[in-house]
């Protein structure tokens, strides 16, 4: 293992999430003062969920416990044939195959895209059979798919589409907010999520029908999956902040890209279109490259212990699940690639400053420098 010992440690406060916001604490005392902060459907999760489908220009919002269960919610809001087959990048978050599972259907994986680590548009068409019915298409670590060709390909072969934002949240692909592409979209508001109520997620949709079948599944006497009136309260005026925070952690890693950019045979980063979007940024991935690239996403993860360096590893995606469970398609040699060599940020650090990214920068160049000199 490489000597770290001389780097300074990133500042905890640089990575403590959520901020300290006196405006959530002020709403928290609100809903305190008024009574509803038990409601079983109160005015501020009414209220969100308004604010949701505004923010997003969609006609229908639904809150819920958590990112994962809005994926469920948004399948059995599709009302897809029993058994049906739903697409599925092989590198995704481990939730999403789940929800597949859990709404009676069989995930069948597709490569991704090497760039922007979403599922690769080009396979779609020969992945499909007569029983596949939909595909969901998440937007992850800074990489967003391109959902204007992922809705004309899904017209094109029949096939209905879960957008998942949960890691981009208030992103923009053009002028339409992420999640408002797809015939139903998801977000999260997990703990360490932009937008954080410690828990929690929401559907949004412009379609009625499926707004009405999302309903229906979650009601058990009562919403069965609920976000409560406290966790919309703090949200609330954290979606207010959540276009100005996401420009500043877009050109927080601007700059930090083009400060490593001579770094990129070593540590290639996910493709950003900054001219057309504006990526969300909930984390940001290097592809660890090169023939050091393991013992280089070793280091770096090795750093986040040693010097705090807010690094980890991705996921491990799905490439080694058994047959019994789902269809795969080609090699998936990508998605293999990705599980083995990938690294992401986490964002907090993003919005303290130009301190923050130069000590950031001299930190991950160290890791990299000392790695190549080890071989």
């Amino acid at each position: 293992m490489i000597d770290l010992s001389d780097l300074p440690p990133i500042p905890q406060t640089w990575l403590d999430w959520p901020p300290a916001d006196a405006d959530v604490e002020e709403a928290l005392q609100e809903t305190y003062r008024n009574g509803t902060w038990g409601h079983y459907h109160g005015p501020r999760g009414q209220e969100l969920e308004s604010c949701l489908a505004e923010f997003h220009q969609v006609d229908h919002a639904l809150t819920c416990s958590s990112g994962t269960v809005a994926v469920t919610i948004a399948l059995r809001g599709l009302h897809l044939p029993a058994e049906s087959e739903v697409l599925l990048g092989a590198y995704d978050f481990p939730g999403n195959f789940r929800a597949i599972q859990e709404a009676g259907l069989r995930p069948v994986l597709v490569d991704i895209d090497p760039e922007t680590w979403c599922i690769d548009l080009s396979q779609i068409e020969a992945a499909c059979t007569p029983r596949t019915a939909a595909m969901i298409v998440s937007h992850l670590h800074g990489g967003l798919a391109p959902m204007p060709q992922v809705m004309d390909l899904a017209a094109r072969s029949g096939l209905l589409v879960v957008e998942d934002a949960c890691q981009a949240p208030g992103a923009l692909i053009g002028k339409h907010r992420v999640a408002s592409w797809g015939d139903v979209g998801v977000v999260s508001f997990g703990g360490s999520k932009l937008l954080t109520a410690g828990r929690g997620g929401a559907v949004l949709t412009c379609r009625g029908d499926v707004m009405q079948r999302a309903k229906i599944y979650c009601e058990r006497g009562n919403h069965a999956f609920p976000l409560s009136e406290l966790q919309a309260t703090v949200l609330l005026p954290q979606l207010k902040k959540l276009a100005p925070r996401d420009l500043t952690r877009a050109a927080a890693i601007r700059g930090l890209r083009d400060s490593l950019a001579d770094l990129q045979g070593e540590l290639t980063p996910v493709v950003c279109d900054f001219e057309h979007n504006l990526p969300g940024f909930y984390k940001h991935a290097w592809l660890c490259a090169g023939p050091r690239g393991e013992d280089l996403r070793r280091h770096l993860l090795a750093a986040s212990e040693v010097v705090k360096l807010p690094l980890g590893e991705g996921f491990r995606g799905f490439t080694k699940r058994p047959a019994s469970q789902c269809r795969k398609v080609g090699p998936l040699t990508h998605a293999t690639e990705a599980a083995q060599r990938t690294v992401v940020l986490h964002h907090p650090i993003l919005l303290h400053g130009n301190s923050a990214i130069h000590q950031l920068c001299e930190t991950i160049r160290a890791v990299v420098e000392r790695t190549l000199d080890a071989s």
